[in-house]
């Protein structure tokens, strides 16, 4: 019986990294398997995507579409792994259900805004839910089960305008 303190990896079973520029015997001195001259042999040029002063190819191909970065990051559940989550005992219908009873039964990941629920799968349980979003379809399956939701509004602070910096007050 292996102790866990005498556990190793078999022989052989991680090579050695190779030693490179460190003579000739060694068979990757020299110019240490960078071929001859040119910019890949020498450091830190090469630079992915140049085409020798060519228009590179991802700037010559048409360009689509945005990044908003205003978009809400909810983690989306859907009503049918909920269930499952309720039947498999993670989940406690008789509690309040939001971002962290989700997190914890492992359906809820990410999510920096919080919880959307979607209509996808049945819902048996009755249950509260207090979510950051739900879809109507989600919304009218959880009521017709007897179950409610509360939504989350997040209400970011307004700033008060400041007074004109470095404006003279005339007497």
């Amino acid at each position: 019986m292996t102790k866990l303190n005498e556990l190793r990896d078999n022989d052989g079973a991680r090579k050695g990294r190779m030693r490179v520029g460190r003579g000739i015997g060694s068979g990757k001195g020299k110019t240490a398997g960078r071929g001859q001259k040119g910019a890949k042999a020498r450091s830190g040029v090469s630079v992915n995507g140049f085409e020798g002063g060519q228009m590179p190819l991802h700037m010559r191909l048409p360009k689509r579409g945005f990044n908003n970065i205003f978009a809400k990051d909810y983690a989306e559940v859907n009503l049918g792994l909920v269930q499952k989550a309720i039947d498999a005992g993670k989940l406690s219908a008789a509690v309040l259900i939001d971002h962290d009873a989700l997190k914890a039964a492992g359906l809820g990941r990410g999510g920096k805004d919080g919880v959307r629920l979607l209509g996808k799968g049945a819902l048996t349980s009755t249950a509260t839910f207090k979510v950051a979003g739900v879809s109507k379809s989600a919304a009218a399956a959880i009521e017709a089960v007897g179950g409610s939701v509360e939504l989350i509004v997040k209400v970011r602070a307004e700033k008060a305008p400041a007074e004109k910096r470095g404006s003279k007050k005339s007497a």
